[in-house]
């Protein structure tokens, strides 16, 4: 890709975070419709968990293959490609008759999704090659999060008040229809010199897995152990598969030997921990707010913002940490911020009381904007820049997992302790075990921001790197010859 100047590497990365606004605006605001959608759907507490999983799933499912497919045909192209997939199943999802037309229309929605983070990060990644510029330029990435869970709640409870809960995904229309023309305007193309063989078998394990598991973590509490263990028994049978099938392909689709990393391996666990604390996070507060304390779409928002704003203000000073001091200091902020929070919801009922519910929201906000930086700069740093897109997706399917699965498992643990005809008596015991879950990610983030940081971590990604590099240019030798 040829040098850019510095006014048009800052439109480049706009354009990227127009795309991430969207994407990450659609969660938040979702979050707030999700009552709307209870009784306009007559959906469960299951049915809640598919509108959410269904997309994270997907996402999930295809990130890697997105990422290797940019890599390989070109990354505006597979960007553009998202714009116009998402943009079309924002329009369906507002049309959806029923539950299970709009579960289907949300994966339409993350095909498109799934085209866009990753593809952007590794334009980005391309587009800011200095160290402590690429890192700035993910604080700004960062922020953008912080932006959308802002705005979302607010944005998202406005349109169901006023609208109803099918305005929130007119949201997207506009804003990716803008950042396709900006897109093909500004955007040079760029893949990576060496293209990646596809991976279809690789690609059906790992979709395998991701559903197996997520199916049978959703539908336990309704179904019963003895429906969803052929789906545990697949879940195992998949993952057991890619650790057979991966390692034994020359260009596979999951890079196994990325995690020899141990900031790598750490940055990927850190990502599932944290994105899985957020998506049981927004599903039980917005729930709480709604349908215990009875508030209305906006107001609900309202009091997203005390987690929302720290979320948005700490994201680019992460993003300036890591650039200055590496990625330690910022995790040991997010994992105690994030590990308080969940403790006070745990321990004090901090929901049940304005200043404590207040104190817990901030301090998830502080956590939640100091981990997100430092993810994906170490997912990207040190890795060779061919393979920008590959490694960029591994972290951004970290994320999605950690939701889906975050989701799923608070969710599930919610629906069993739940009771139907007395549910505002019920919900804060019913929810205090899904806290405990939010703390020990957040004490995982933690402790292995803590291990994963040191010298001896920085000794095995340099090792990492060195042999993968060794690798490309062995293949390229015997390319050649």
């Amino acid at each position: 890709m040829p040098e850019l100047s510095h006014r048009r590497r800052l439109l480049v990365l706009a354009i990227c975070c127009m795309s991430l606004l969207i994407v990450s605006l659609d969660n938040t605001v979702l979050n707030v419709a999700l009552p709307s959608m209870e009784k306009d759907l007559d959906a469960s507490v299951s049915g809640l968990q598919w509108t959410i999983d269904a997309y994270t799933l997907v996402l999930a499912s295809l990130l890697m293959l997105s990422g290797a497919t940019a890599d390989r045909i070109g990354r505006k192209r597979v960007f553009m490609a998202g714009l116009v997939v998402f943009t079309i199943g924002s329009a369906l999802c507002s049309l959806a008759p029923n539950l299970e037309a709009l579960i289907a229309f949300r994966m339409v929605q993350a095909v498109g999704g799934s085209m866009l983070n990753p593809v952007a990060m590794s334009i980005i990644t391309n587009t800011f090659t200095a160290p402590r510029e690429r890192a700035r330029a993910i604080g700004v990435w960062g922020a953008v999060v912080g932006i959308s869970m802002a705005a979302g709640p607010l944005v998202g409870g406005l349109l169901v008040e006023s609208v109803g809960w099918r305005a929130i995904f007119w949201l997207n229309i506009p804003v990716g229809l803008a950042a396709l023309l900006l897109t093909l305007r500004f955007v040079p193309e760029s893949r990576a010199p060496k293209a990646r063989r596809p991976d279809p078998v690789g690609q059906v394990l790992v979709m395998a897995l991701f559903g197996s598991l997520t199916y049978a973590i959703i539908e336990a509490p309704n179904s019963g152990l003895a429906h969803v263990a052929p789906f545990a028994g697949l879940a195992l049978a998949a993952l057991l598969g890619i650790l057979w099938y991966e390692p034994r392909r020359a260009e596979p689709l999951i890079e196994l030997r990325f995690f020899r990393s141990a900031p790598f391996s750490g940055a990927t666990v850190i990502a599932v921990g944290a994105f899985a604390a957020l998506g049981g996070f927004l599903f039980l507060s917005t729930l709480y707010l709604q349908n215990v304390r009875g508030l209305d779409a906006l107001h609900a928002g309202l009091w997203m913002l005390p987690m929302a704003v720290p979320t948005f203000l700490c994201a680019p000073l992460s993003g300036r940490l890591v650039g200055s001091r590496g990625p330690r200091l910022p995790l040991l902020l997010a994992g105690c911020a994030m590990t308080s929070s969940g403790v006070l919801f745990a321990v004090f009922e901090a929901e049940t009381s304005n200043v404590t519910l207040f104190l817990g929201f901030l301090l998830f906000g502080v956590g939640f904007g100091f981990v997100n930086s430092p993810i994906t700069n170490t997912a990207v740093s040190g890795m060779p820049r061919t393979q920008a897109g590959v490694a960029a997706a591994v972290a951004s399917t970290s994320r999605q997992i950690g939701q889906t699965l975050g989701v799923a498992v608070i969710g599930a643990v919610l629906a069993a302790g739940v009771s139907a005809s007395s549910y505002r008596d019920t919900f804060v015991s019913a929810a205090r075990p899904g806290w405990w879950i939010i703390a020990g990610c957040g004490l995982a983030v933690l402790v292995l921001g803590a291990l994963t940081t040191g010298p001896w971590a920085r000794r095995t990604a340099q090792r990492t790197a060195e042999r993968l590099e060794a690798t490309e240019v062995r293949d390229a030798a015997g390319v050649v010859s």
